[in-house]
């Protein structure tokens, strides 16, 4: 056997060990959400991002050790990649195998270099592998009542534990059925079909269940949220219609989902059938293959380039204090460059900035934190940077850029999606538009300190609004654990001295955190401030941060729902009975 091959199957070795401990991981799920272990769902998300970095870091001392002297000839990987290519001809999952073999060699080489010739820049197969959806979905016809369907869905879908009231849920979906999807949606002629993903999607404290329901007039996806009860019971919380909501659901401001995909790309075809505006990349994150994902996005990315000649531009907005952001026109996505030197006060360095990104994408977002793809030595043409970027660039990060001819090389930067910064969007909101984004503003507070983040600077401008007007934090070098943080009243002062004093009189630690200062982050917009205090005043109050800390010491994990709550069902009397 050539050394080559060696290499060669050294790497789909790791590859195939990463998958199947990333599997293992995922299997458990059903078994962690039938046992209500909220805490284990949580590890394991945070464990199967992890692994991807250990299996490569324990390939990288084997194919050092076959390759010798070899490991940093060109020559030499093309050979390796073109063994590569065979071995996972017929692979069912080459695509995730391929991205497998770039991190290999983006490990080897420090992300420079990074060509066609010797890693998978682009797939010699396609970006997608011809998977068939129909393996992986089961298929139930409407031949008779719809509550006879939903039965054996529910049946087929169900747990160990009992349903809390199985008609009564049954009894919940028809109702909105007749009354919301009857009236957009024809789905009582002839040849009616839902076809149902086949494993549930697990993610803190929620199961659900995919599918789409197909008739001659269309086609309309659906989705089952399942939760627990408290006497040990599950029950279906509501019913979402509509790529909106399902999108919502997948959306980038949320953890991945744990789901048992022997093949990903044929769900990932069948929900992006479901989600035609989501891009593959975002699913592929969304399943947990966000390294795939960051693969997926960089070859869309190219082509988006090679299609336009927009500039890059300065984002709108307020210059931050310790990133500067750079996005294009005609582009969704926004690039985030650690400076050189932070504006006063900020004092911290880039590593730590780092370390507050990598917290970001290990913990549970609840969707309002956006996530990040982060890129080492990105190549960029350097026509398409304006001067006014350029300009902005040399004099805040110089050492995170190098001109080589007609490239410009950035060392290190994280791509997010693009939102309207909140204080922007208030500019020109109506009286119920400011209602409603203050109220999603009040909330998105709320949800990440139930998640033990304390976003630590909460003004307007680090705050996005999404296109589905939800409320996004994307500001992430001051977030904290809420557990780490010392909520404290200002204390009454006791003199005149100490009430016209200019500065604190009181001591304040290095963690003492003030509520009633919170109002300081509305400066300049008295409009907003007047809103917020109506609908949530009591985040001014150190009591509320310390009953919130409490509850998080306790083990309690909160309910973070990936719809309105006004959707939910009302469960009624029956909510506490347990029987099928």
């Amino acid at each position: 056997m050539e050394i080559q091959e060696r290499f060669a199957r050294t790497i789909l070795n790791g590859f195939e060990s990463y998958f199947a401990d990333f599997r293992n991981i995922t299997l458990a799920a059903w078994s962690r959400f039938q046992n209500a272990d909220w805490h284990g769902i949580q590890r394991d998300s945070a464990r199967r991002i992890d692994i991807y970095k250990e299996k490569t870091t324990s390939i990288y001392a084997f194919v050092e050790l076959i390759a010798g002297d070899l490991l940093h000839n060109f020559e030499f990987w093309r050979e390796a990649k073109a063994v590569y290519s065979e071995l996972i001809a017929d692979h069912d999952n080459f695509e995730i195998a391929e991205t497998f073999f770039n991190s290999v060699y983006c490990a080897v080489f420090k992300h420079r270099k990074i060509r066609n010739e010797y890693a998978f820049v682009f797939s010699p197969r396609g970006d997608m592998p011809p998977a068939d959806v129909k393996q992986v979905y089961r298929t139930y016809r409407l031949d008779g009542p719809l509550e006879s369907l939903l039965d054996a869905l529910l049946r087929d879908y169900a747990f160990s534990i009992p349903y809390e009231d199985r008609r009564r849920d049954i009894a919940n979906i028809v109702a909105v059925f007749d009354s919301y999807l009857a009236a957009r949606f024809d789905f009582g002629g002839p040849g009616v079909e839902f076809q149902v993903l086949e494993h549930h999607f697990f993610r803190n404290k929620g199961a659900y269940i995919v599918g789409r329901i197909v008739a001659a007039s269309g086609c309309m996806p659906f989705v089952l949220p399942i939760l627990h009860n408290e006497a040990g019971a599950v029950y279906v919380d509501t019913v979402l219609f509509g790529a909106d909501k399902v999108s919502v659901l997948f959306s980038f401001t949320r953890s991945y989902f744990l789901v048992d995909a022997r093949i990903p790309s044929q769900y990932v075809l069948f929900l992006q059938q479901l989600m035609p505006a989501k891009p593959i990349s975002e699913i592929y994150s969304a399943m947990g293959y966000n390294k795939h994902g960051k693969t997926y996005y960089h070859r869309c990315a190219y082509r988006h380039m090679q299609k336009t000649s927009d500039k890059f531009m300065l984002a709108p907005g307020i210059k931050g204090m310790v990133m500067t952001v750079f996005t294009m026109p005609s582009y969704d996505f926004v690039f985030k460059i650690i400076k050189d030197r932070f504006t006063p006060p900020k004092e911290m360095t880039r590593e730590q900035v780092k370390a507050k990104y990598s917290l970001v994408k290990r913990w549970d977002r609840v969707g309002r934190m956006a996530d990040t793809q982060e890129f080492t030595n990105l190549a960029f043409a350097r026509e398409r940077f304006s001067d006014e970027l350029m300009e902005e660039l040399h004099k805040v990060a110089p050492s995170m850029i190098e001109e080589h001819g007609k490239a410009l090389v950035i060392k290190h930067v994280y791509v997010e999606r693009r939102m309207t910064p909140l204080n922007l969007y208030l500019q020109d909101a109506t009286d119920e538009q400011l209602v409603d984004v203050m109220d999603e503003y009040g909330n998105a507070i709320k949800q990440l300190a139930a998640a033990n983040i304390f976003p630590g600077d909460m003004l307007l401008k680090n705050f996005g609004v999404t296109r589905h007007g939800r409320v996004v934090f994307y500001d992430y070098d001051e977030i904290v654990p809420l557990l780490d943080c010392n909520f404290r009243r200002i204390p009454e002062p006791r003199t005149e001295a100490q009430e016209l004093a200019s500065s604190p009189w009181y001591t304040v630690g290095p963690n003492d955190i003030f509520p009633e200062e919170f109002r300081l982050f509305f400066s300049g917009n008295q409009r907003a401030r007047k809103v917020f205090d109506r609908l949530h005043s009591d985040l001014y109050d150190a009591a509320f941060w310390q009953q919130l800390q409490e509850q998080i010491r306790s083990g309690y994990v909160e309910d973070f729902f990936p719809y309105r709550r006004k959707l939910r069902f009302d469960r009624g009397p029956s909510a506490a009975v347990v029987h099928g």
